[in-house]
């Protein structure tokens, strides 16, 4: 090292006599004062790299260092790569590179320590490649270490010819380069942890895509292959689809293979089951609600329609909300914007729907059970689920599915046999796929080696699932067995409840329709469509 590069402090940098200001306690509070400067821009922002050129502009403006620059060293080759500039008196290129030895920094790159130069054109190795230092004036470069390890260069030259106090201004430099490291540690720290949770959703979304794929949705004959044609043509657009089909066909299944491979699969799929609800509870949790619209509304929340938004809303059993919410709902489908419960401000949502139904929705628009401009609102693209019992082609790799399904909750291997699928085939399955895997998870805990044979297979009837009650003294003797129904028993399909509460009622609608809670219109509905037979008296 030249010996011009070690400063001695000079007679100028001595405190007058008693009375006067030291020079050096005044640089003191000048680079003080600039320290923290630059403590708040690095505190301000994770955005390190829009963070280094502020620092560089401090250091100009606060603390007289100009022409800032900052080098970082590039990983593969491990040169210094000029990363910001700041020159407010000239161009500021960035495009040089120094290797280890090649000019001061590339000297500090070899030999990680402070250089200070009292005079730039004294030193023959000063390239200044970035033609924006002046040769008069004295010049600072720092290592800029994370943990220890070298990752960059700090460099600086003082705006007037030297004073004496160049070693106080290097010191204040070091002490930036440190705050810049720490910067730079926590910066890389949550790049890295930004990275990692990135390769997660990434993987995350590729098993989401692959599990809801329709390369993967189970289905062969030619009647399936039909609907997922047409479910996959329908994700590229954010067109609304109305899935039609009896419980358990699959329907939320086709939903998700449509959102997770439409352009809105990077944003939220949101659910809900319009059947479980009451219609006061169902606004609350679509449109959502503000404090004390209620009681027990003790803070605001968001709607379901708020939390899809970008993304997609399936709303399963979309047949079972009453007329007047139908028109609450036919409003945000026609302007896609509402209020919540108890609030008036409006909110605008970007969401696709998808709804789905086992009803019959234009016989329940002719008995004024749907209204019609909902179900045309509804009713842009059709997909009909056919049941199993027509494509029973499909049970066989169906069933295999399942049973590796549940085969991996049971942590064991299971098999079927010949007999056993035919037996399946037999099966009418009103439950549909939804029945199948009941009937197959039955078997395998009947099963005690994973092999179900045909004496596994069991479908039983509504009368083998609900023992009949023994019949009361007092009801006489040519009572209907139907009578004595629990018309609130969860095993009865829904057909049985109709029927057992028109037995009770004395195949009176209006009094059946008590009994049920419904509306005369309601259960008039039911029995056309579940093709109930009607006593006359």
């Amino acid at each position: 090292m030249h010996e011009h590069i070690i400063h001695s402090a000079n007679a100028d940098a001595e405190c007058p006599p008693p009375g006067g200001f030291c020079r050096t306690h005044e640089l003191n509070i000048l680079l003080l004062s600039a320290l923290y400067a630059v403590s708040q821009v690095l505190s301000r922002s994770l955005a390190f790299k829009d963070s280094l050129r502020d620092v560089l502009r401090v250091l100009h403006d606060e603390a007289g260092l100009a022409r800032g620059l900052i080098s970082v060293v590039d990983p593969e080759t491990g040169n210094l790569n000029i990363h910001t500039i700041y020159n407010p008196d000239g161009p500021d290129s960035d495009a040089a590179q120094y290797g280890p030895g090649e000019g001061m920094i590339g000297l500090v790159l070899e030999k990680p320590r402070t250089i200070k130069l009292v005079r730039v054109a004294d030193e023959p190795r000063f390239l200044n490649r970035e033609k924006v230092y002046l040769p008069e004036l004295p010049f600072i470069a720092v290592p800029i270490k994370v943990g220890g390890n070298l990752q960059g260069v700090l460099a600086v030259q003082p705006e007037a010819e030297d004073d004496g106090l160049l070693e106080e201004r290097a010191q204040f430099v070091e002490m930036v380069a440190n705050l810049i490291g720490q910067s730079l540690r926590l910066s890389l720290e949550v790049a890295q942890e930004k990275s990692t949770l990135l390769e997660e959703r990434d993987l995350l979304r590729r098993t989401v895509r692959h599990q809801f794929g329709f390369d993967s949705m189970v289905g062969r004959s030619a009647v399936m292959r039909r609907v997922f044609d047409q479910a996959r043509m329908v994700a590229k657009w954010n067109t609304t689809v109305l899935i039609r089909g009896e419980t358990g066909t699959g329907k939320e299944l086709i939903a998700n293979a449509i959102h997770y491979n439409s352009p809105r699969a990077r944003n939220a799929m949101v659910r809900l089951n319009c059947a479980a609800l009451p219609e006061n509870l169902l606004e609350s949790e679509l449109f959502g609600h503000e404090r004390g619209a209620f009681t027990g509304a003790v803070e605001s929340r968001k709607g379901r329609f708020e939390q899809a938004h970008g993304g997609t809303l399936f709303l399963d059993e979309i047949g079972e909300v009453s007329p007047p919410f139908q028109a609450k709902l036919l409003r945000i489908l026609q302007e896609g914007e509402f209020e919540r419960v108890g609030g008036s401000k409006t909110i605008k949502v970007d969401v696709r729907i998808i709804a789905a139904t086992h009803r019959d929705l234009e016989t329940a628009v002719d008995m004024g059970d749907f209204r019609e401009d909902l179900f045309y609102r509804l009713n842009v693209m059709p997909l009909f689920l056919p049941p199993l019992r027509e494509r029973i082609e499909d049970i066989p790799e169906i069933a295999r599915h399942l049973l590796t399904k549940i085969g991996n909750d049971q942590k064991r291997k299971l098999s079927l046999t010949d007999m056993a699928q035919r037996r399946l085939a037999s099966h009418e399955w009103p439950g549909n796929v939804r029945e199948l895997e009941n009937c197959l998870e039955r078997a395998a805990v009947l099963s005690e080696d994973g092999h179900i044979d045909v004496d596994l297979i069991r479908f039983p009837s509504a009368r083998e699932r609900t023992p009949p009650r023994p019949q009361r003294s007092m009801a006489p003797a040519t009572a209907s067995p139907a009578a004595e129904v629990d018309i609130d028993d969860p095993n009865l399909s829904e057909k049985e409840r109709v029927i057992a509460a028109l037995e009770q009622a004395g195949w009176v609608q209006a009094k059946a329709a008590r009994i049920l809670g419904m509306t005369p219109r309601q259960i008039a509905y039911r029995i056309q469509t579940l093709n109930i037979e009607v006593k006359q008296f």
